[in-house]
């Protein structure tokens, strides 16, 4: 039981406050291409957290996509080429 009350004390003083919570989620929410469009509109935070998790995985594909495209260029370019290795740099 002394463990309990030992989280308690320790969760009731370093819990993070609605304010600190807002002030987060809009700054989370000014790095989303799509929020950035429409101005000032205000969602709500789990509608910033599900577009941010969209965003995240978006940016995955993104970044898969673009080293497939990479490793099937190195795989064309002469390999003792200067563009193979930027590609090889690339890659790294």
């Amino acid at each position: 039981m002394s463990s309990r009350r030992s989280r308690s004390r320790q969760s009731s003083s370093s819990r993070i406050t609605d304010d600190q919570i807002h002030e987060l989620v809009s700054k989370l929410q000014a790095l989303l291409p799509e929020t950035r469009s429409r101005g000032s509109d205000k969602a709500s935070a789990s509608k910033v957290l599900q577009e941010t998790c969209n965003y995240i995985r978006s940016l995955h594909r993104e970044v898969d996509d673009l080293s497939e495209r990479l490793s099937e260029l190195l795989a064309t370019a002469d390999i003792n080429s200067a563009q193979a290795a930027i590609i090889r740099n690339l890659l790294m």
